[in-house]
């Protein structure tokens, strides 16, 4: 069953598709990027391609996308593999790991805020802002892994171990008994 941020988006209510971008320097470094407007390296690029294929029959209606310039690039492709546009959503922006942010992933402690970061509270309530602005039969979401572990959270989906796959395909399911299933698309 949904809990209560699930229940007041719309968007929850049926399947939806999910794409983290494509890998960038900073994913390659293993360094924090957060709101850092990082590329995609070659192999992002490459990702990205393959995902538009993978996702070319599909049966999505609108395509929206992070602000920052990985899932901006990531969901380019797709977007010409189905002719539809993309719409930016700035409140799907990663979240702002403040004094973290270029610095080695294992430099992070789980559960303690850094100096100038987002809180967890008010990054979820932003992300989740921007998802109630989600109004497609079929959308598409290109994001970040921050976004990705507010969906598992949101949907009471069990999280991956550590930050979901580079451009990997994920598709949402309702469950009619309640619930949700992730699945690759």
């Amino acid at each position: 069953m949904m809990n209560k941020n699930a229940a007041a988006i719309a968007m929850f209510a049926k399947p939806f598709y999910y794409l983290r971008h494509g890998e960038t320097e900073a994913n390659a470094a293993g360094t924090i990027a957060g709101s850092l407007d990082v590329e995609l390296t070659g192999l992002g690029r490459r990702q990205a391609r393959i995902a538009a294929s993978a996702l070319a029959a599909a049966p999505i209606t609108a395509i929206y996308a992070s602000p920052l310039r990985r899932a901006r690039e990531t969901a380019q492709p797709i977007a010409e593999a189905l002719q539809l546009p993309v719409t930016i959503l700035a409140e799907i922006a990663e979240r702002n790991w403040g004094e973290l942010e270029g610095m080695p992933r294992d430099t992070q402690v789980r559960g303690v805020k850094p100096p100038g970061a987002e809180s967890t509270e008010f990054f979820m309530q932003r992300v989740l802002s921007g998802f109630s602005r989600i109004d497609a039969a079929v959308p598409l979401i290109v994001a970040h892994s921050g976004v990705f572990r507010v969906l598992c959270r949101t949907l009471d989906i069990v999280e991956t171990d550590g930050p979901v796959a580079n451009a990997m395909p994920l598709r949402f399911v309702p469950l009619a008994e309640g619930g949700w299933k992730m699945e690759h698309a």
